[in-house]
């Protein structure tokens, strides 16, 4: 298994930028968080994780793995959808997976082009695909590409974790932007610690956002 790199350079940029993160971050450790090095596999991965569980995700993702292995875009030429719904998906995301497939198999979509292209044009091109948003190509970006800049108002967790570190009731997008400018050029990095408090990495952080009926489950 592969893990998303980092170093020294990184964190001791972090912790002169921000003593409160520092803290978090010396609290916390080295953080290991698994990627899809493959850009294929690594947008399959995201379309079968969007709106399930954690756990339904990797049991999903196994079984995908062990029908069709490997991941390739010639080898999922050839699946049908209903072959691919078997696993666990829906057929809504089965058709997403075979356009997709079908896009780069035409050369519609060069993923190997996406490597040297900035990070808002990897978004743009990537939010052309069926089943693909913002998020999701933010996620792409961090966990198959690799670039240490990605950090997402969209993500849940993130401005959760913010919320904790920080004692704030609400991450509004101008607070955002403060953060990201600091974390900045290693926000990613930012941003695998900000995941980590989200899940409860330090018990004694609490999340300061206003109750309601309302709020989503993190």
């Amino acid at each position: 298994m592969e893990y998303f790199e980092y170093s020294d350079i990184e964190i001791e940029y972090l912790k002169s930028r921000d003593p409160v993160l520092k803290q978090v971050i010396e609290q916390i450790g080295i953080i290991k968080r698994a990627v899809i090095p493959d850009l294929f596999a690594a947008l399959i991965n995201s379309i079968v994780g969007q709106q399930i569980s954690t756990k339904a995700h990797q049991t999903i993702w196994q079984r995908i793995n062990n029908s069709f292995s490997p991941i390739t875009p010639a080898n999922f030429k050839s699946l049908s959808a209903e072959e691919l719904q078997k696993c666990g998906i829906t057929m809504k995301k089965a058709h997403y997976i075979k356009e997709i497939t079908r896009r780069i198999i035409s050369d519609q979509l060069d993923l190997e082009r996406l490597a040297d292209l900035s990070n808002e044009e990897v978004i743009e091109q990537l939010c052309e695909l069926p089943g693909i948003g913002r998020w999701t190509a933010e996620m792409i970006l961090t966990f198959s590409l690799q670039r240490k800049d990605i950090i997402s108002y969209s993500d849940l967790a993130i401005l959760r974790g913010m919320r904790m570190v920080y004692h704030h009731r609400r991450i509004t997008p101008q607070l955002f932007t403060k953060y990201k400018r600091r974390y900045g050029p290693y926000a990613t990095i930012a941003s695998l610690y900000l995941w980590a408090v989200a899940a409860g990495a330090i018990p004694e952080l609490k999340d300061y956002a206003p109750k309601s009926k309302n709020n989503v489950r993190i």
